[in-house]
């Protein structure tokens, strides 16, 4: 198996991580697991460490604090990277993505791939125990950034994919600002800028029995603000026809609004 890194980014996730972890152990037991702990005060660093101290696979990234779920990816992804892991996970700890399904993310990242998504939101995909406040919002949020954007993914804000190294390589993460559940569609907007080929996997994603939800409003107020500059920015230059162009072999683009300066985006790598 190639080198693989499931990252599970918690903050007060005590009762669900060891379930967690078990389950992704027993998914993909070739796998490796990295828990980044945003110092929870519910004990879940200290229950991960126990884990690690029982399987080999699992290992533990204690910050000291929590700082959103952006720069928790941010760290893990880093980690991973310098510890040369060629495929690497997203997935949350609450029991929401059911590791059972790993496999088949997994098998969809072909040479030809650069991201795979766990997607509720294409046919066979599906949601279990949501509120139909959290259905609307989801894919509201998601018609919403399909529209500024002109993304064609029906699953933008998914937190369940699969990395290729060389995609994240290319993407710049040091630029990656966004803390909140929009870190994903940043993610995403980046590596279809840079040229990769993204493909969705249906998934059923269950509301979490255990914990508290982390989504809040300013969570929500973030993704709104964030996508809608992104837009503007992207509807704005494609007025002049600034918005992209090829130079030299590589793609040239401007991604944010505020910054005058162009940004270089590299093709992602094949394999």
């Amino acid at each position: 198996m190639t080198p693989t890194l499931v990252i599970i980014p918690t903050y007060n996730e005590v009762a669900n991580i060891a379930r967690t972890v078990a389950q992704v152990r027993a998914a993909a037991p070739e796998a490796d697991v990295l828990v980044v702990d945003d110092g929870s005060p519910d004990g879940t660093g200290a229950a991960a460490d126990e884990l690690a101290a029982r399987d080999p696979h699992v290992q533990v990234l204690h910050r000291p604090d929590k700082r959103g779920l952006g720069a928790a990816y941010g760290a893990g992804f880093r980690w991973g990277l310098a510890r040369g892991y060629e495929v690497l996970v997203q997935m949350d700890a609450d029991g929401s993505h059911r590791a059972d399904e790993l496999p088949k993310l997994l098998a969809a990242l072909t040479p030809e791939t650069h991201l795979v998504l766990g997607s509720r939101w294409v046919p066979g995909g599906a949601v279990v125990d949501w509120p139909r406040h959290r259905t609307w919002l989801s894919r509201g949020g998601n018609a919403y950034t399909r529209l500024l954007l002109g993304i064609g993914v029906r699953d933008c804000t998914s937190g369940y994919r699969v990395y290729r190294r060389g995609t994240l390589e290319v993407i710049d993460l040091p630029a990656v600002r966004s803390q909140g559940y929009c870190f994903q569609v940043d993610m995403l907007r980046r590596t279809l800028a840079a040229d990769g080929q993204v493909v969705e996997v249906p998934i059923s994603f269950i509301e979490r029995s255990q914990g508290e939800s982390k989504m809040s409003l300013p969570i929500v107020g973030e993704a709104l603000w964030r996508v809608t500059r992104w837009g503007l920015a992207r509807w704005g230059l494609a007025r002049w026809g600034l918005a992209r162009w090829k130079l030299g072999g590589r793609w040239t683009a401007r991604t944010d609004l505020a910054n005058a300066a162009v940004r270089r985006v590299h093709r992602v790598g094949r394999g």
